[in-house]
């Protein structure tokens, strides 16, 4: 009997271990957060300057959400490494970003197709008028983004009780509305605003408490 109770002892000093041990090895080094807010901000910031100024760069800016994709993947391998023990919502919250990342590089293919077909239509458009429409698709390509950063700002925000990434997702969606009402170069404005309030501040203070907290996770 006593060894059976000392068995019991033993049994839920380890799960306690084990519990510990996951609590302690989660942490977000929050590079997934400022690699996507400092790159939809350039990138909107840029197309801002583009349409303010009058001028073209030679390549789409937007190309540069396609190459983040692999130092997103690099980071969420090396966050593997580190965490000796995962728990559920880690592992979901890495497909969730996964799955974000090759949805806006999805969406950047598609709109480049779209507009590739839609330009020679709005050429013969100015041509015939003399003048540019009001509105066109890139007007309403904003609107399209916004909705979708907002999908996993939110589920990251509120599953990990970080309240400035949570209404940063919600200040996606209420940008993602505006931006159907205004023109494209206020729409790149509501873009980096969003950029920066859901993924760049929130990024910052996860990289500041991971720095904090690094010495006691090696």
């Amino acid at each position: 009997m006593e060894q059976q109770h000392m068995t019991g002892q033993e049994s839920l000093r380890l799960i306690s271990e084990m519990i510990h041990k996951a609590k302690n090895s989660y942490h977000d080094s929050g590079l997934g957060p400022l690699l996507w807010g400092t790159v939809i901000t350039i990138c909107s910031l840029v197309t801002w300057s583009q349409i303010h100024f009058s001028f073209s760069l030679p390549f789409d800016i937007w190309l540069l959400t396609v190459i983040a994709i692999v130092p997103q993947m690099i980071i969420v391998q090396k966050e593997k490494k580190v965490r000796k023990v995962r728990r559920y919502d880690e592992t979901m919250m890495d497909y969730v970003w996964t799955c974000f990342g090759i949805s806006i590089a999805l969406l950047v293919f598609i709109n480049i197709n779209i507009i590739s077909k839609l330009n020679p239509v709005f050429e013969k458009y100015i041509e015939v008028t003399g003048g540019r429409p009001e509105y066109t698709f890139s007007s309403f390509m904003t609107s399209f983004f916004l909705l979708l950063y907002g999908i996993p700002t939110i589920i990251t925000g509120g599953s990990q009780k970080l309240k400035p990434m949570l209404w940063g997702g919600v200040l996606c969606w209420v940008c993602c509305v505006i931006s159907v009402y205004t023109k494209a170069e206020a729409d790149m404005l509501l873009t980096a605003l969003s950029a920066v309030c859901a993924w760049l501040i929130p990024g910052i203070i996860l990289r500041k408490k991971y720095l904090k907290s690094a010495p006691a996770n090696v």
